[in-house]
């Protein structure tokens, strides 16, 4: 038992600590997905700041050469519609993730002519009809009007070496029209270090910091277990010792909680109480049965032996007499073993109303008033009920004894009424308890051994019914038996 109680403080602890597990987990990889997405989406906001800020500056018609592509750190290219990059922040070695690869213009940028302040760019910026057109048409495919800057950057993460440092970056790509060069994308980038940084602090934390939070989920489900079944270790030794000592006035611990183990302990011990009791029935009944069965084997035994001994003297009228008592009990105390024994009776279609007439008949003093009334059942159980209802009245009654047989609902009702003396309120439930006879002056022979009532009540309840007992207005007994009708 030690040792299965430890499997279930291990199966808790187990269970608990798996439970645990899995929640921290999810958490925690919630908690590091949102701290990226977050930390992510600000990078992603610093690179279109300085994206858009370099997009002004072009939808101002500033020179390639004069943009503001050097002010930090941060990688920045401009590359026209066709994918011609035309200007790039300084010290950038490498780059990856945006619109292209390269990191120095196609060609340097010139000197402006002398009018337009641009000259800069492989493909031209000479200001004539056809390049105008062109821009024109861009920008129309673009959707943006010239000096306009789009609303809705694209984002896109790469990598990229600036003056011989490697890192991630996060890039935004803004789109701006311009007058006399086209459409143009500037791709700017925030490095993605501090955001990488805080995620493996956290992860870091979290990979130290679960298992502390585990081992003292583990602890805690460990003792708390331990302590709520501590009741029950001592149920199993109260038990053990009752078991060894076989006293069953012994009651096991109840706690004084109101929980699953106080409840267990509570029904433990009615649970000992009615073994008690059934013990207790047990023994009062085979002492009883000793005791009855003593007086009609030490008669006949007189008898015989007197009868051996003068065979003039043998009283075989009396010898009969106590032969058929001693079978009646027998015949009595084996069909209680059967009832205690849980045996079902048989499910046979039985007619109360002929039973009852057929029982009566050879009686005297016995009248039947009946109608149909058929249930299911053991036949012979049931005559055994009628024959022992009768001779009790039989034996009580002063001159009449009436039975009737008749239906109430879904109930075959047989009442068995005398004319004496009735049983009084105090004894009616007593007078059902195995060999009790309430006249205690009344001898053996007339009284018999107190076992009638006790069967036919057993008989009626293993049959679905009742058997009770009230008074008649005449003052006599009246025994109500009622079954389950067909």
């Amino acid at each position: 038992m030690r040792r299965r109680l430890a499997s279930v403080r291990a199966r808790a602890t187990l269970g608990t600590t798996l439970v645990v597990a899995v929640a921290l987990l999810a958490a925690g990889t919630a908690v590091l997905l949102s701290l990226w997405t977050n930390l992510s989406d600000q990078a992603g906001t610093q690179a279109e700041r300085t994206a858009r800020e370099v997009a002004a500056e072009l939808a101002a018609g500033q020179p390639y050469r004069a943009l503001s592509l050097d002010d930090d750190d941060r990688p920045v290219q401009v590359v026209t519609e066709d994918g011609t990059l035309v200007a790039v922040s300084e010290h950038l070695e490498r780059i990856s993730g945006t619109g292209t690869d390269t990191v120095r213009p196609a060609s340097p940028p010139a000197a402006a002519p002398s009018g337009d302040g641009e000259g800069d760019g492989a493909e031209g910026g000479d200001g004539d009809s056809d390049a105008d057109a062109e821009d024109d048409d861009s920008a129309g495919a673009a959707g943006l009007r010239p000096g306009e800057i789009a609303e809705d950057p694209a984002y896109s993460d790469g990598s990229a070496t600036v003056d011989g440092e490697s890192a991630d970056y996060r890039f935004a790509a803004v789109e701006v029209e311009t007058e006399d060069r086209g459409t143009l994308t500037v791709y700017a980038g925030a490095p993605l270090s501090t955001e990488r940084t805080a995620v493996r602090t956290a992860l870091t934390v979290m990979l130290i910091g679960f298992p502390l939070v585990l081992a003292v989920v583990a602890g805690v489900t460990w003792l708390m277990t331990r302590r709520a079944l501590r009741p029950v270790e001592g149920i199993r030794r109260e038990m053990a010792a009752i078991t060894a000592s076989a006293d069953l006035a012994r009651r096991v611990p109840e706690p004084d909680s109101h929980d699953e183990v106080a409840r267990l302990a509570r029904t433990t011990n009615e649970t000992l109480a009615a073994l008690e009791a059934a013990v207790e029935r047990q023994r009062r009944f085979v002492a009883d049965a000793s005791h009855e069965l003593r007086s009609p084997i030490a008669s006949l035994r007189t008898q015989l032996e007197v009868g051996a001994a003068h065979p003039e003297l043998l009283d075989v009228p009396g010898a009969v007499e106590d032969t058929v008592r001693l079978q009646n009990l027998a015949a009595d105390l084996l069909l209680l073993a059967r009832l205690d024994a849980g045996e079902r009776p048989a499910e046979a279609r039985v007619d109360m109303a002929a039973l009852a007439r057929e029982e009566a008949a050879g009686r005297v003093r016995v009248s039947v008033d009946a109608e149909p009334a058929d249930v299911s059942g053991s036949r012979g159980q049931l005559r055994r009920v009628l024959a022992n209802l009768l001779d009790n009245a039989q034996r009580h009654a002063r001159e009449a004894v009436t039975v009737t047989v008749r239906r109430e609902g879904g109930r075959a009702v047989v009442a068995v009424a005398d004319d004496g003396d009735g049983v009084p309120e105090a004894d009616r439930e007593r007078v059902f308890e195995r060999f009790v006879r309430l006249d205690a002056a009344r001898s053996r022979d007339d009284g018999g051994a107190g076992l009638g009532l006790a069967i036919a009540r057993d008989v009626a309840e293993r049959h679905g019914g009742t058997l009770t007992v009230r008074g008649t207005p005449e003052g006599g007994a009246l025994f109500e038996l009622r079954l389950p009708a067909v």
